[in-house]
């Protein structure tokens, strides 16, 4: 494979949205777990929940930055790198990500100060507005970018006019026929990945034993969540699936690996090397009428194999073959943990249980997992469309020289793993010690150099 501008763009944005995507999938989440902790602390004036409040809105801020420090850069790719997708789209995606900065961005700046600063300098109920405001604004901002990256796996109310994509109907462009699942899919495993982190390092408190950390009320709610949560994810990844079989086939036949069109009924490939040279899987494992089941609602349900698409029309069948099926294992774990908690909560026996909290700690970074094969299988699966059936990413990439881009890409890559090494080092080291600890050493250095100090400078 030739390393030209067009892979070492394609790696560069890869290697910027894998990190990036990491963040918000946590933050959506946790803006949302910070805004229930702080309900219960309003409703019972337990200072545990305060003090639980304190401890996760830290990790929350170093994580929101991160985020937001990630998403900027990457969206300058879009002039550097990819100069003609902003030259054919720019009328549709640049209106929607504005949106998002106009609707989301704005409103989670304007607060975020008062959530993380706030506490006895305004008033409880002007803090929790903040709070709610600030978990309001991932999911206004989850809307806008799901919105765009669903118009581009689905494009509609748009004109082609010379190339370039004319809108004319932006209720039909914001809510193309993608977007409903994929907000819903999206949303809900931002929670998960969420409420496994929390579950994972609850359960690790509660195994070393530490007291007065509110881990066992945070084990409890977040196994509850899981359990009740995760099976609804399995059924919406189900609807999502008959949308990608009606509107991407090609996309479908190589997330199950499926060549001929006219095989029916359709088996469950469980395992397969795919061989695109020679059009045919090798050491297959399969259950029999299983794919047409779960993927036509059929026994005998066909779908379009990847014979039926020209060679040059077809995304890499292995890489989404295979990232489709660390999602979907992930997804079946999380809900087989999730419902088995739920067992025990009933049986009282959910924090005493000590293989089962030993599973959570070990299941801490599943949903991060889940969401990284899940954008892989997305975005690898459109190629080579970079808007579907409609602009190859060929088409879409800068007129720069493969020295330049690799150049960038190095760049990318050393600063993105200092900072977010630096990051990801000092969210470590404050849920290693944990919410007594951590608010006992803030406490000494908030009366030291004062409260932004202490989150800046990681007075801990």
């Amino acid at each position: 494979m030739e390393l030209d501008a067009l892979i070492l763009s394609r790696i560069q944005f890869a290697a910027t949205i894998a990190f990036h995507i990491l963040f918000p999938s946590f933050t959506i989440g946790l803006a949302n777990w910070l805004m229930v902790l702080e309900w219960r602390w309003l409703k019972t004036r337990d200072d545990t929940w305060r003090r639980l409040f304190d401890f996760w809105s830290k990790v929350f801020a170093v994580s929101f930055g991160m985020g937001v420090v990630s998403g900027v850069v990457m969206s300058y790719q879009f002039g550097t790198n990819w100069s003609g997708l902003t030259a054919a789209a720019g009328n549709i995606l640049g209106p929607l990500l504005g949106y998002e900065v106009l609707t989301a961005f704005f409103l989670e700046a304007g607060f975020l100060g008062i959530m993380l600063f706030g506490w006895d300098r305004v008033g409880e109920k002007l803090h929790f507005t903040a709070t709610c405001m600030v978990a309001i604004g991932t999911l206004i901002s989850t809307f806008w970018i799901i919105s765009a990256n669903s118009w581009m796996q689905t494009p509609t109310g748009h004109d082609l006019v010379d190339g370039v994509f004319i809108p004319a109907d932006w209720w039909a462009i914001i809510f193309n026929p993608s977007f409903p699942l994929r907000l819903a899919h999206m949303v809900t495993a931002a929670f998960l990945t969420t409420a496994f982190t929390i579950a994972g390092i609850s359960a690790w408190y509660v195994w070393r034993g530490d007291i007065g950390t509110g881990a066992r009320r945070t084990f409890a709610m977040a196994v509850l969540f899981a359990g009740l949560v995760a099976p609804v994810q399995i059924i919406i990844g189900d609807f999502h699936g008959l949308d990608v079989k009606e509107y991407q086939p090609a996309k479908l036949a190589a997330m199950e690996g499926h060549w001929d069109s006219d095989e029916s009924p359709v088996p469950l490939r469980l395992f397969a090397i795919p061989d695109a040279q020679a059009e045919k899987n090798h050491f297959e494992i399969a259950i029999p009428y299983l794919g047409s089941l779960i993927l036509d609602h059929s026994l005998d349900g066909k779908i379009t194999g990847l014979k039926d698409f020209d060679a040059a029309d077809r995304p890499p069948v292995g890489i989404v073959f295979w990232s489709f099926r660390i999602m979907v294992a992930a997804g079946l774990l999380m809900a087989l943990v999730g419902l088995i908690g739920l067992f025990l909560m009933w049986r009282g026996k959910l924090a005493t249980t000590r293989p089962y909290l030993a599973v959570c700690m070990a299941m801490t970074p599943i949903g991060f997992i889940a969401v990284l094969a899940g954008w892989v299988t997305t975005e690898v699966g459109r190629q080579p469309y970079v808007i579907y059936g409609l602009l190859r990413t060929a088409d879409a990439v800068s007129p720069v020289s493969a020295g330049s881009v690799a150049f960038s890409l190095t760049a990318f890559m050393i600063v993105y793993t200092i900072v977010f090494g630096a990051g990801t080092w000092y969210i470590l080291k404050l849920l290693r010690k944990g919410p007594v600890k951590a608010e006992a050493e803030n406490a000494a250095y908030v009366r030291e150099k004062g409260p932004v100090a202490s989150l800046t400078e990681g007075g801990h």
